[in-house]
């Protein structure tokens, strides 16, 4: 594997008594997909959570293109970063949710620019320039001065993935984006993501969508009870699993 853009080490979080991640290493490289099954319960968004530092680790590290996210090391210890800081960090990690979470008051395009204006990576004139070029590539030029109430949930989640690239991120994390779409709004999200797949994007991906899992991940990751219980491939992982575990979810899924 080339040098890892997205590297998860040793990463262990716990909600009181619950410990939810155990211990989660994962290696991601610049352009790779990787694709994260699991039941419910198994810390697959906790673990998305933590990459961007939205859940403070308990143990373990995250690094994104060499940078640790949410911590420097100093002396041999690591000390958290300001909530500036890691907000700057953020900028490099677009984030997906399984609601949209577009802000309601505001356009399409306001969406879009709210981000970069705000970081002032670019002015008002390239922010809506960049923006109204995401929205062409998502399907949606003809939207931009739509409020999110009167998209579809289809669209409104193409939205989210064109406002999860306004920041030009160094990878885009996915938390299971198609649960809240009725079915026959799942495709028209799945393109638009199989098309960032097909340009080089790296995305780490938390879905039960098995067919673009194995039409797109490079890597399949089972987690259970907070651990990596098989990783690979989505021909092994997917087609010809080693663990009765695994075997036993895609039998439920599949």
């Amino acid at each position: 594997m080339s040098t890892a853009m997205v590297e998860i080490t040793g990463v262990h979080k716990r909600f009181g008594a619950n410990e939810v991640l155990r211990g989660i290493t994962l290696r991601v490289a610049a352009g790779e997909v990787a694709v994260v099954l699991g039941p419910s319960g198994s810390g697959k968004s906790t673990l998305l959570r933590s990459i961007n530092h939205l859940e403070k680790l308990d143990r373990g590290t995250v690094s994104i293109d060499g940078e640790l996210i949410g911590y420097r090391q100093r002396g041999g210890k690591l000390h958290e970063l300001t909530e500036r800081e890691v907000l700057r960090q953020r900028g490099a990690i677009g984030f997906v949710f399984q609601n949209f979470n577009l802000f309601p008051h505001l356009t399409v395009l306001a969406n879009l620019t709210e981000a970069p204006l705000a970081a002032r990576t670019r002015n008002r004139a390239q922010a809506e320039a960049k923006a109204r070029a995401l929205l062409e590539r998502v399907g949606l030029a003809d939207k931009e001065s739509a409020y999110p109430r009167q998209l579809s949930g289809g669209q409104q989640q193409r939205v989210a993935i064109a406002r999860a690239l306004a920041l030009d991120p160094k990878v885009v994390l996915f938390d299971e984006p198609t649960s809240a779409l009725d079915p026959e709004l799942v495709g028209e999200v799945l393109d638009v993501m199989k098309d960032l797949a097909r340009g080089g994007t790296t995305m780490i991906v938390v879905t039960h969508e098995i067919g673009f899992a194995r039409e797109v991940a490079d890597t399949v990751v089972f987690l259970d009870e907070g651990r990596v219980v098989e990783q690979g491939p989505p021909a092994q992982v997917i087609d010809q699993p080693e663990h009765d575990r695994t075997r036993a979810f895609l039998a439920k899924v599949l």
